[in-house]
């Protein structure tokens, strides 16, 4: 009887010890533009700012720096700026906040 409320509690402790829900690392994800292209999104629609005349078709999404989108015709894809750069690189990107 011992050994098997120790088998248990052990049991029980792995299992309250591990996160129930899964990882919330962001992902990326795909926007439609409605009615614009990639050379036609006007400053600041849809929550949109170009990071940089070298890197055309690219954007910062909000108002912070942390989501780069890039634009393929009508559609953005929009992931975290470690996942699109690496964290190597995503440092150096411009950034000007709103």
């Amino acid at each position: 009887v011992k050994m098997k409320m120790v088998s248990a509690l052990l049991l029980l402790s792995t299992l309250l010890g591990t996160p129930a829900m899964p990882s919330q690392r962001p992902s990326c994800y795909k926007r439609v533009l409605k009615d614009h292209n990639c050379h036609t999104i006007p400053e600041g629609k849809d929550n949109l700012r170009h990071i940089d005349d070298g890197l055309q078709d690219h954007f910062w999404e909000g108002k912070g720096c942390e989501v780069i989108c890039y634009c393929n015709l009508n559609e953005l894809l929009c992931c975290p700026k470690d996942i699109f750069f690496g964290p190597k690189i995503s440092f150096v990107i411009p950034c000007k906040s709103q």
